[in-house]
């Protein structure tokens, strides 16, 4: 199956625009996002879902023969603390965020155990929930991260 060449620029475009948004974070926090950063940034942009490492270490090498599995987990784990990307725990997989703008936000994933599709939601009263009942256990939480599980609406 072939696609059109105008829904391959616009879709490349969109990678690119992200990948532009994500240099401009770097420069402002004075990070430096390298080449392979950019490339696992891009592979990861041109996901839908969640993707392993080692998956992700199979298209980095052909990037880049030389990639080894430390290559892609320093990559991952600056990309995470940029906020540009999430690590779902449960299923241990990496998925885009793609309104980085914030990298502190709180992150609540929806988890689709049928089709593997991640959803990634905000919700305002949630985390002042969240936060409301730490505070009330003497808690300060630094870094938040929700999964739920279930199926999505496709897999229902």
């Amino acid at each position: 199956m072939t696609t059109p060449l105008s829904a391959t620029s616009s879709h490349d475009s969109s990678h690119v625009k992200l990948l532009a948004q994500a240099q401009q974070a770097c420069q402002k926090k004075g990070a430096r996002l390298t080449k392979t950063r950019e490339q696992v940034f891009l592979l990861l942009a041109k996901r839908k879902g969640a993707v392993g490492a080692y998956d992700l270490l199979a298209e980095l090498k052909e990037l880049d023969a030389a990639a080894k599995p430390a290559t892609i987990y320093r990559a991952l784990d600056f990309l995470s603390k940029q906020g540009f990307v999430h690590k779902i725990e449960s299923i241990n997989a990496f998925i885009m965020c793609h309104h980085f703008g914030d990298c502190n936000h709180p992150v609540q994933l929806l988890i689709c155990d049928e089709c593997g599709h991640v959803e990634e939601i905000q919700s305002n009263n949630f985390d002042l929930a969240l936060r409301s009942m730490a505070d009330a256990n003497g808690f300060t939480i630094s870094h938040q991260i929700v999964e739920a599980h279930g199926h999505c609406k496709a897999c229902q």
